[in-house]
């Protein structure tokens, strides 16, 4: 199993980025996708998921309005629109896999992740 970010980068506040994630080794649609981020010192956040189970989109409070989570199935790629970035945003992005989540509680933690790629940082300048 593979998932590889790419796209991130230095950013001025207000402006937009788009970061995507390659995925191999796993059939795309059995799997629960989604975006965290971290800084050093604090666990992991969810930011965005989309459910193969139910079909959901769900956002953290804190980019709802700004970021937009979205997947190519045929392409196996998954992607995280970033507009209106803000200094706070700053974070290494990290994409994750869920197999069988079904419960929406779960959709932005961690641990109910089995994959994850190697993150890509994101620098947002004020």
């Amino acid at each position: 199993v593979q998932l590889v970010e790419s796209g991130g980068g230095l950013v001025q506040a207000g402006g937009s980025l788009r970061l995507s994630c390659e995925v191999s080794g796993i059939t795309f649609d059995d799997y629960t996708m989604a975006w965290f981020r971290q800084v050093p010192g604090k666990e992991r956040e969810g930011v965005a998921s989309i459910s193969n189970t139910d079909g959901t989109y769900t956002y953290a409070d804190s980019v709802k309005g700004r970021f937009t989570i979205s997947k190519d199935n045929e392409k196996k790629i998954l992607y995280l629109n970033i507009d209106n970035a803000e200094p706070e945003d700053t974070a290494v992005y990290y994409c994750g896999a869920a197999f069988g989540l079904y419960s929406k509680t779960y959709y932005l933690t961690h641990w109910a992740y089995d994959h994850w790629g190697q993150g890509t940082q994101v620098t947002v300048s004020s």
